[in-house]
């Protein structure tokens, strides 16, 4: 299977290459210091269901975000190279990703999230060569899903959800999962560049679940947030 990247990516590729923190979040990243974190913003093409991204959902019983959709990844090692290396393993150790079916496409601006010190890299890549993935770590993972992004941009599965805290930001309700948060900052601001967003309603702003309510990162928000990525 080729690892050319498909032309309805041509777009996204191209409004990268001039993007800048401020496009994803109000927050300056710090120039030094911060925890070193990596996601893998993992895009393929499902036969018949056009484009999709991969997202995990955390098991229900952690302490920290349980239940929340996400992107795979986590904090960087001593021994990865750069933050795709960062996004590749924790995918694998995450869902069992072949690394060797990714194509990196583009390391996105590095984000700060004030309250855990993360600087977090979301990871661009093409999946080439899609293979089953599943939770390898059933108490940490509780399901992987590719969401279409078709799905996504449908203006009746788009809405803002508002913290306790007061923090308002986008959201995704998607085959049972509720997308928020950073996850939901990033890919509603991608969904933009690449031109693939529809217009809906704004206006609509519905309570977060309290089973929901862990902090949400700041990416995407309405309202400056502190928050930490897990």
């Amino acid at each position: 299977m080729t690892r050319q990247p498909p032309p309805w990516l041509d777009p996204l590729l191209a409004r990268l290459g001039s993007a800048r923190t401020e496009d994803f979040t109000r927050l300056a990243t710090p120039e030094s210091g911060g925890r070193e974190s990596a996601v893998l913003v993992l895009l393929g093409e499902a036969a018949g269901a056009g484009p999709d991204v991969l997202i995990l959902q955390r098991a229900a019983t952690l302490r920290n975000h349980a239940g929340q959709p996400a992107f795979p990844g986590g904090a960087a090692d001593p021994e990865d190279a750069d933050a795709s290396a960062t996004a590749l393993r924790e995918a694998n150790e995450e869902v069992g990703l072949d690394p060797a079916s990714v194509t990196v496409l583009a390391e996105l601006p590095k984000l700060w999230i004030p309250v855990s010190d993360f600087v977090v890299t979301p990871v661009l890549a093409w999946w080439h060569a899609p293979h089953p993935v599943h939770p390898r770590e059933p108490a940490e993972v509780a399901h992987v899903a590719r969401l279409p992004v078709a799905e996504l941009v449908d203006p009746e599965n788009r809405m803002r959800v508002r913290h306790p805290s007061g923090w308002i930001g986008p959201a995704f309700s998607v085959r049972g999962m509720l997308v928020w948060g950073f996850t939901a900052g990033v890919l509603s601001t991608l969904l933009d560049m690449g031109g693939w967003a529809r217009p809906w309603h704004r206006g609509r702003v519905v309570e977060l679940p309290p089973t929901g309510a862990s902090p949400a990162p700041s990416a995407g928000s309405d309202e400056v947030d502190e928050t930490a990525l897990r």
